[in-house]
């Protein structure tokens, strides 16, 4: 029987998104660099807090979100009021285009952006525009040029995924000058806890009706496993946020350990220094070997090859010895290997592997 049933429309243009991987073949045990995940785990605050909410899970969680906003809050110095909670950034990025863009509308985001951004927009039925950038770096003039009036939402993440590379203060602040008023500049701050000083565009946000900013407890919190993100929005924003998202869109467990783990502060800190001491570390030796990347401002290196047949024989050279990086050719950077920053053996193991692979070892 034929079914009438259809999607629709733009719906099956959405090629799934696949996360890192996390097993190979014959391999019981593995190097997993491929999601860039903390390799230092949560904090013992957060930790605690997981055992202690195990109590309380018979109850309905708060709707309101209002400690771990009260929390977010005291911490960056910002107002709880204008915070949002979600299910991972990835669900708020949802709601943002769900809320602000549809049929007929565009949503910009540049050509090695997080895939999600295209995702959402397709999701709510807009149409998304991809613009070029340069060197790997994303092009405000680009972004400025490829605006127009059915532009409802542009996306940047800073630092970037997967590239690492980063817009200075000066020049996210002139694409926010340049962008027409009825359009949401979201500033995706995934990795902002890795730069030092770096507010994540949250002071730019403060003073204006179109910039939103989102956050993750997933990379430098180590929380990946619960799914918990935050935006703070003008209040036009997390009111229309507050309209559409579930009224019970984090558990219990969700919202004890992220408020744990916010107010652990020191950990954050510590994670940044191992963080910039091995990624520094890695990145040099790489390019030691031939291997160059980007300066990169998170949690991974983008290791560039020679072109991409190099660069998937080097990936399979890696699998073989259970090692785990992540492919890009989707994200138009065929040529790459993004690499997570894990600890001292990890990266020295796959440092010394990529040096076998080159004939250096």
């Amino acid at each position: 029987m034929t079914t009438r049933i259809t999607p629709r429309a733009g719906i099956m243009e959405i090629a799934p998104y696949k996360g890192g991987e996390a097993h190979v073949p014959g391999k019981s045990s593995v190097i997993k660099l491929s999601s860039n995940e903390n390799p230092l785990g949560t904090s013992d605050a957060a930790r605690e807090a997981f055992a202690r909410a195990v109590h309380d899970l018979h109850r309905y969680p708060s709707g309101d979100h209002a400690q771990l906003r009260q929390a977010i809050g005291e911490v960056h110095a910002l107002d709880p009021a204008r915070i949002v909670c979600g299910a991972g950034s990835d669900e708020l990025i949802h709601l943002i285009c769900q809320g602000f863009a549809g049929p007929k509308d565009e949503v910009i985001h540049t050509a090695h952006g997080f895939l999600m951004y295209a995702i959402a927009a397709r999701a709510a039925g807009a149409t998304p525009v991809c613009v070029p950038e340069r060197e790997r770096v994303v092009d405000v003039d680009a972004i400025l040029r490829a605006v127009t009036r059915r532009t409802r939402i542009v996306f940047v993440a800073n630092p970037a995924n997967p590239t690492g590379t980063m817009l200075d203060e000066g020049e996210v602040r002139r694409l926010a000058d340049g962008l027409p008023a009825q359009v949401l500049l979201v500033l995706d701050g995934a990795y902002a806890e890795y730069v030092e000083g770096h507010d994540g565009g949250a002071g730019l946000a403060g003073g204006r009706d179109n910039v939103v900013v989102t956050r993750t407890f997933s990379k430098i919190y180590g929380l990946g496993g619960l799914r918990i993100g935050w935006a703070y929005a003008p209040a036009i924003v997390v009111d229309v946020l507050n309209r559409i998202r579930d009224p019970f869109n984090l558990a219990t467990v969700q919202l004890a350990v992220a408020e744990a783990a916010v107010r652990d502060q020191d950990w954050v800190r510590r994670c940044a220094r191992e963080n910039a001491r091995w990624r520094d570390w890695l990145a040099q030796t790489l390019a030691g070997m031939g291997v160059p990347s980007d300066p990169s401002r998170a949690n991974f290196i983008l290791a560039r090859f020679a072109d991409e047949a190099e660069a998937l024989a080097c990936d399979d050279h890696l699998r073989r010895e259970g090692i785990i990086t992540r492919r890009v050719a989707g994200y138009g950077l065929p040529e790459c290997l993004r690499i997570t920053v894990g600890d001292e053996a990890s990266c020295r193991r796959v440092a010394h592997e990529i040096g076998v692979f080159r004939g250096l070892r």
